[in-house]
């Protein structure tokens, strides 16, 4: 099964967080799991906050990133199209909030779990959980912007 990130277009897919053309990125994949979103991270021993915790901005960072490719595969799923049709959907960041539950532990992967909560327009919100054993350490909404074709023109 592919992910949502390896339907991106070539000049789209240079993100930092979920681009699979950035070889120093984070290279997120993220599938459908029901109504819920679902990527899998195992943090390098650099993504120290203290040692045996994780930094909160690669929390963040993944949360953001889960939640715009979420938005995509969501926008798709509304239009009842499949996510290698064109035009392409892609979304930005409007606003990212997190909340930081408890440390997150170094050395064991971490699940980000969304939702959709709302798609309103060109607008997608999405709620996602940083859960690691099952344990939610961190949450945040996204308020994912469909990018304009001419974006970046």
């Amino acid at each position: 099964m592919k992910a949502f990130q390896d339907y991106y277009p070539e000049n789209l897919a240079h993100c930092y967080g979920c681009g699979s053309h950035n070889t120093h990125g984070h290279r997120i994949k993220t599938y459908w799991e029901g109504e819920e979103s679902v990527t899998r991270f195992m943090p390098e021993p650099y993504h120290t906050a203290i040692p045996g915790f994780v930094y909160g901005g690669l929390l963040a960072s993944l949360i953001d990133c889960h939640s715009t490719g979420t938005a995509a595969a969501a926008m798709y799923r509304l239009e009842g199209r499949e996510m290698d049709t064109l035009p392409a959907c892609r979304f930005v960041t409007g606003s990212l909030h997190v909340s930081y539950l408890k440390p997150t532990p170094l050395g064991r992967e971490l699940e980000i779990r969304g939702r959709v909560k709302e798609i309103k327009g060109r607008k997608v919100v999405v709620e996602a959980t940083v859960l690691v054993d099952g344990v939610a350490t961190a949450q945040g909404e996204v308020v994912a912007v469909q990018m304009p074709d001419n974006f970046g023109a």
